[in-house]
């Protein structure tokens, strides 16, 4: 970067930042306020579509290896309770499930039905809303934000090179990319603080700007995936309380057995890491939540992968949930128990399983979330997910 600093040069790379000015925490005095609980909330979007019924698979139902002849003949995973068994590329997480620190929820979808466009099961998973239409702009962690009193920017942060909706919202919130890369001297520094010092919210750009690439972990190398786990470490041993951010990759339409373990080494990468970097203390006040917006076909194709379904695979992971089991209501792959004869049957709404966590994390009312934060939702019985 030259010497030469203007506005417009300075928000073109402030953009790599993803600095937010309405959400700047320097709108307010830099005082990285912490939410009214002390535990962490993780959530990661696992965009394309995830293959549950590959992550955990039925290997105890009779009607799995037919469906599956050539997926099913992979290379077998570790046993999970003598009927599921876990992908082999997970295996390295095989310690925190015996922990009870690693668990899931099978046959989970949103209420999107039958379009099977990713586009649509994004925005409808991020917004938590039970249709697409409404004119519903903001997501589901912002509204859970929005009930808190004194969030600041910094208690929570969208992570990431791509939107996140289910950040979006009237509640202050912090915003970082793995490729944020700010470097001035000192002297441009100085002019920048200048040419900014009568302008509050360039100004508070700019050290949001700093601080983020300061703090962050771009010098420590490594794929863009450790990064991300390293800063969302970095911020959740301080005061951030919550962290949501993407993994793509999970689109398998061909090739899945050599697609899906390399984006589960990955997921079970960051996972490691986030553990590690963030320390058994707040590991042990940790939810983590992998999410992704819709299931894929009970039978493979013919080129070696599945085609977008509808029931779907929630993974949980933290000293602060109840790992070890596979929850929810398994309806089975068997003649006549799939959706549309073609889907693995869902036989929960996402979001309930997502909401008791919060709820249990938070403290909030269930009506709060029932009414406000995803609305229209029966959560059900509670399926004591947390401890």
């Amino acid at each position: 970067m030259t010497d030469q600093f203007t506005r417009r040069g300075f928000l073109g790379k402030a953009g790599l930042l993803g600095c937010s000015l309405a959400a700047s925490p320097l709108l307010t005095p830099v005082t990285l306020a912490s939410a009214p609980w002390d535990t962490r909330l993780i959530v990661i979007i696992l965009r394309g579509g995830m293959d549950g019924l590959d992550v955990v698979r039925p290997t105890g139902d009779p009607a799995y290896a037919a469906l599956r002849p050539g997926l099913s003949a992979s290379e077998r995973g570790p046993d999970l309770d003598g009927y599921f068994t876990l992908h082999p590329a997970l295996a390295t997480l095989m310690p925190l499930w015996r922990r009870q620190q690693l668990g899931f929820v099978h046959a989970v979808s949103t209420p999107y039905r039958n379009k099977r466009s990713h586009f649509d099961g994004q925005d409808m998973l991020e917004a938590g809303t039970e249709r697409l239409s409404g004119g519903v702009r903001d997501g589901w962690l912002n509204r859970m934000l929005q009930e808190v009193p004194d969030i600041r920017a910094d208690t929570a942060f969208a992570i990431g090179n791509n939107d996140l909706r289910l950040l979006n919202g009237d509640a202050p919130v912090a915003n970082w990319t793995p490729d944020a890369n700010l470097k001035l001297s000192a002297q441009t520094q100085r002019l920048a603080e200048l040419v900014m010092e009568e302008d509050p919210e360039m100004h508070a750009a700019l050290a949001e700007a700093e601080m983020l690439s300061a703090e962050g972990p771009n010098k420590t190398g490594g794929q863009s995936h450790m990064k991300v786990a390293r800063f969302v470490a970095s911020r959740l041993r301080g005061s951030a309380r919550v962290a949501a951010f993407s993994l793509n990759g999970w689109d398998t339409h061909r090739s899945q057995e050599r697609v899906l373990s390399r984006s589960l080494e990955r997921l079970a990468q960051t996972i490691s890491t986030l553990k590690s970097d963030l320390g058994e203390q707040v590991w042990g006040k940790t939810a983590l939540i992998a999410m992704t917006e819709f299931g894929r076909t009970a039978r493979e194709n013919g080129t070696g992968g599945t085609d977008h379904g509808t029931g779907g695979l929630m993974l949980m992971a933290g000293g602060a949930v109840r790992g070890g089991q596979v929850h929810g209501r398994w309806p089975g792959v068997g003649a006549g128990a799939l959706y549309q004869e073609r889907d693995l049957m869902p036989t929960q709404d996402v979001r309930a399983p997502a909401a008791w966590i919060m709820r249990g994390l938070t403290g909030l009312d269930r009506s709060v979330f029932e009414r406000r934060i995803f609305p229209g939702l029966d959560m059900g019985n509670d399926p004591n997910l947390l401890p």
